[in-house]
C-alpha cells in the first residue's frame, strides 16, 4: 500500500478494522463544517454511518488513517475510486443493513437529523454531471490537534496514489461553502473548481491523479 512519512511525523498506514470507531469519533468531531458535531444528532452515530462507515465496509482498501505514538487515529481520509458504483453498492448493501435505525424522517424529526436522513436515504446525491474525469471521491478528516503539520498533504498524496493504482484518473471532492478552511486546504493541495451545478450550497473540486513526488520518494 501506498503510504508517507517525514521525519518526525506520523506515518500514513492503512486502515485497519480496529480503527473503526477511532474514525467514527473523529467524523463527528470534525463534522459540524470542521467543528465538533458531538451531541447535535439525535443519533450519535448517523454522521459517521454516511460519512465513513459504508467507505470503510465497502472499500476498506482506499482507507488510511493518520495515528498518533500510540497508533491511534487521529485522522483519515477515505473514497472510493468510482463513485458510480460505490452509489449502487451503497444502495444494495449498506442502506439495508442500516434502514430500520435510520427510517425515513418524520414529522417532528429536527431539521439537521432530518437533512442527514434524506442523505442517508439517497446516495445518488453523490452523482454529478460533469465529473466523467474525476469518478473518484474522498473524505478527509483530522482532529485538530493534529491540523496544520503537513498531515493532510501527506494524506490526500497517499489516496490520490490509491485512487490512480484503482484506475481512477481523477478525484473529486464536495465542500460546503460554509466551510471555508476547507476552500483553502484542497486549493492548497492542488485541487481545482469544477464547473458543476449542486443542489445545495457547496463546491466541487477536482485534481487529475498522478504518483506524487512526496510519496514515491519514500521506501516501501
Amino acid at each position: 500500500m501506498p503510504s508517507a512519512t517525514h521525519e518526525g511525523q506520523s506515518r500514513v498506514r492503512p486502515y485497519r478494522e480496529g480503527d473503526l470507531e477511532a474514525i467514527y469519533e473523529i467524523c463527528t468531531r470534525t463534522g459540524d463544517h470542521g467543528g465538533d458535531a458531538t451531541g447535535k444528532f439525535e443519533n450519535p452515530r448517523l454522521l459517521a454511518d454516511i460519512f465513513a462507515g459504508p467507505y470503510l465496509y465497502l472499500e476498506p482498501s482506499l482507507a488510511f488513517v493518520l495515528p498518533d505514538g500510540a497508533d491511534r487515529p487521529v485522522g483519515y481520509v477515505l473514497g472510493t475510486a468510482n463513485t458510480a458504483g460505490f452509489v449502487s453498492a451503497y444502495r444494495e448493501k449498506w442502506v439495508p443493513q442500516l434502514v430500520s435505525r435510520y427510517p425515513v424522517p418524520r414529522p417532528g424529526v429536527p431539521v439537521r437529523d432530518a437533512e442527514l436522513l434524506e442523505a442517508f436515504h439517497r446516495p445518488e446525491r453523490m452523482l454529478h454531471t460533469g465529473i466523467d474525469d474525476f469518478p473518484a471521491h474522498l473524505h478527509i478528516d483530522i482532529l485538530p490537534s493534529h491540523q496544520g503539520q503537513g498531515s493532510g498533504r501527506r494524506l490526500i498524496e497517499t489516496f490520490m496514489d490509491a485512487a490512480a493504482v484503482a484506475g481512477a484518473p481523477g478525484v473529486h471532492v464536495t465542500v460546503a461553502l460554509a466551510n471555508a478552511r476547507a476552500h483553502g486546504f484542497y486549493l492548497r493541495v492542488g485541487f481545482k473548481p469544477l464547473p458543476i451545478a449542486s443542489e445545495g450550497p457547496v463546491l466541487h473540486y477536482g485534481r487529475r491523479t498522478a504518483l506524487s513526488p512526496l510519496v514515491s520518494a519514500q521506501p516501501g
